[in-house]
């Protein structure tokens, strides 16, 4: 992981206890700023605005919302996930990450205006119209127990109810800070998942594949449900046997009975990433597979490569779960048809999919919610 070298503070949010609290923490310095482009100049005129991102911190206020719907992607299978947007950018440098190319210019911000989320968090919670919301979609969701008190917080508020769960998404093992809150199995530990090839090829500063499953089972021993993404897969000579050693791997520590789902997705980039990804990690070949152009514009392999990633992924798991909910992210109707034999229609739509395994494995309040619009 890329070390904080320098705190940038708006200056709409000094003197506030949680900036003081995380400049203690991190014993760097320290600049207050009236506007981010100032911040944003220096990182675009770096030399690698990608890496010098991953090295600075600003602490600002969130002046959107703080939950929001994921962007999903048109013509695919969307999930209907809520987003909890805690800050933007993280300090691991995998090089598929969409983030690269997303934001411009590329900072690691954290959002210090927490009551605003937490009375967000508040009327989400009381209108009951979604059950599923993550912190993992701009930035890794674990990065920030080095520095704050954020999951400490999040884990017992969602406790106290029992339609909903957060899901905690990562590649670290920064979950010590969690032993022993109440969580009341309302919130999911979910880690990102690849072979070691890819991880020590293409995910700079990450956690190893055994460590992250080490951190899995430590959290299962404290009775936190789990949940594991394979994404992306990545096609190269002998991946169908690494990626079945992974599924071995998991299940060899974790039981089946606590992982809440598990998605499958293989490697898709907008094509502003492929120049991003060969300037800053030449070595990589991933991209040089067999891609198309995918109906969102974002290249994809071939379908029926995927087909066959997904069927010997999911085989894997099968031999191990058979009743593990086992999803696509993003993906059309007929692959699922090839790979699982239904589509999500057949099963109510994949909103109504996880929903139930939610309701299962966390144990959550089975009564309808009242429909939303979409």
């Amino acid at each position: 992981m890329a070390a904080i070298e320098h705190i940038y503070i708006d200056r709409a949010v000094t003197g506030q206890p949680q900036v003081n609290d995380i400049i203690e923490r991190i014993d760097v310095r320290s600049s207050v700023i009236d506007h981010p482009d100032e911040l944003y100049d220096k990182i675009r005129s770096s030399q690698d605005p990608v890496a010098t991102g991953k090295k600075v911190l600003y602490l600002t206020n969130n002046r959107g919302g703080f939950i929001r719907k994921c962007p999903g992607t048109k013509n695919y299978t969307c999930c209907d996930y809520m987003i909890l947007h805690i800050g933007t950018f993280c300090t691991m440098d995998c090089a598929y990450c969409i983030l690269q190319s997303y934001f411009h210019p590329p900072v690691l911000q954290y959002f210090v205006n927490q009551q605003k989320m937490f009375d967000e968090i508040d009327e989400f919670l009381a209108a009951r119209h979604y059950r599923r919301i993550g912190t993992g979609e701009y930035t890794d969701s674990m990065i920030w127990e080095l520095w704050t008190d954020l999951s400490q917080k999040l884990i017992p508020r969602f406790s106290t109810q029992s339609h909903a769960v957060l899901e905690l998404k990562t590649k670290t093992t920064f979950v010590h800070h969690i032993q022993g809150l109440r969580h009341n199995r309302r919130t999911i530990l979910a880690w990102s998942v690849n072979t070691p090839m890819i991880i020590r090829h293409n995910e700079r500063g990450t956690a190893s594949l055994d460590a992250r499953i080490d951190a899995a089972a430590q959290c299962q021993k404290w009775g936190y449900p789990l949940a594991f993404h394979f994404d992306p897969m990545v096609d190269y000579d002998d991946c169908l046997d690494d990626y079945r050693r992974v599924v071995d791997k998991i299940f060899s520590r974790i039981h089946p009975e606590n992982i809440v789902w598990i998605s499958l997705g293989t490697l898709r980039f907008m094509p502003d990433l492929k120049a991003v990804i060969q300037s800053r990690f030449p070595e990589s070949k991933m991209i040089y597979g067999e891609l198309v152009p995918g109906m969102d514009g974002k290249s994809r392999y071939l379908q029926q490569i995927r087909i066959d990633i997904y069927r010997a992924v999911l085989s894997a798991i099968r031999d191990h779960a058979a009743d593990v909910t086992v999803y696509f992210c993003m993906e059309n109707e007929h692959v699922w048809q090839k790979v699982f034999g239904f589509t999500t229609e057949d099963r109510g739509g994949l909103p109504h999919m996880l929903d139930q395994s939610a309701i299962k494995i966390c144990q959550l309040d089975p009564d309808p919610l009242p429909r939303h619009k979409s």
